[in-house]
């Protein structure tokens, strides 16, 4: 390997941390923007202030944001509206009634969903990494539900397992439709979320008002718009084309960990026993698939 190649692997290496950072701080920043804009606010500003943030730095790097015509709009539009917009929206009501750090565990199972729609949809028989996976996420599942039955706590958990399984069909969606992973294309995904949701917002929201909010929200709003979403994914596009899949997928094990930290920190959230018992189990459930002794495309995440 050449120098340059050690010098953009390292760079790539560099740039997978910062991801893991970007993408668990900006759970509790969801936290923090709801404490005075409704989720249907909430993200129609994120999603827009992405919009803005990866259609500028598409033009900084002298490319074009147009795309082939055909069915490739199509494909740009099922998979914005599963790994985008149904994303975003059952990630932020569920923090409404679950906490983050909640949230943000379950949330990261979808790589044993993955697997087993792998399995279902794509003929990709399960090993037992797999099936190992898919157990312990379901014992991980049962130990943070449990506490929470006949709660409104189990509507947040519930919508974060939506997440979940949201995530893993819009990854078997893009093994199937094979839309490049390019910068372009993605902001138009982001660009048609943010259409979605100037539509969505009238119908189930009502008119907007925009009054006076906190410094506190109003930078949690920038950084989810900024950071979380328009840099992480030009720091994903660099990592997954020069690290093998295998090490991006691990890398995005550190997302939940970081998110359960800084909620820690940031929130002031205070798990139970039974909340790290059953974050162990997911975590260990997704490290089992991701480790598997087989190759797997890495997926874009939120």
């Amino acid at each position: 390997m050449s120098a340059q190649g050690l010098d953009e692997t390292a760079r790539a290496r560099l740039l997978l941390v910062a991801l893991a950072f970007a993408w668990g701080l900006n759970w509790p920043a969801i936290k923090i923007g709801l404490e005075e804009l409704s989720p249907w606010t909430y993200r129609l500003i994120g999603f827009t202030i992405s919009a803005l943030t990866l259609a500028a730095l598409v033009k900084l790097q002298g490319k074009s944001l147009v795309v082939p015509r055909g069915r490739i709009w199509l494909h740009i539009v099922v998979s914005s509206s599963l790994n985008i917009v149904a994303f975003g929206l059952f990630s932020t009501f569920a923090q409404l009634t679950a906490s983050t750090s909640r949230v943000a565990v379950v949330t990261y199972s979808f790589p044993v969903w993955a697997s087993l729609l792998g399995w279902l949809v794509l003929g990709e028989r399960p090993n037992r990494y797999a099936l190992a996976g898919l157990a312990l996420c379901i014992a991980g599942l049962a130990v943070l539900v449990y506490p929470v039955l006949g709660s409104e706590a189990l509507v947040g958990l519930s919508l974060s397992l939506a997440c979940a399984v949201t995530w893993a069909v819009a990854t078997i969606y893009l093994k199937l439709s094979r839309l490049p992973s390019d910068l372009a294309i993605t902001t138009w995904q982001v660009i048609f979320a943010a259409f979605v949701m100037t539509i969505l917002v009238p119908i189930f929201h009502g008119p907007l008002t925009f009054g006076p909010i906190s410094t506190r929200s109003a930078l949690a709003v920038l950084f989810s718009g900024i950071v979380g979403t328009g840099l992480a994914y030009v720091m994903w596009f660099k990592v997954a084309s020069h690290l093998s899949a295998a090490t991006a997928s691990i890398g995005t094990l550190a997302v939940p960990v970081i998110g359960v930290v800084s909620s820690a920190l940031i929130l002031g959230e205070r798990p139970s026993v039974a909340d790290w018992i059953g974050f162990a189990l997911i975590f260990a459930a997704a490290a089992s698939v991701i480790f598997a002794p087989r190759e797997q495309a890495p997926s874009a995440a939120p």
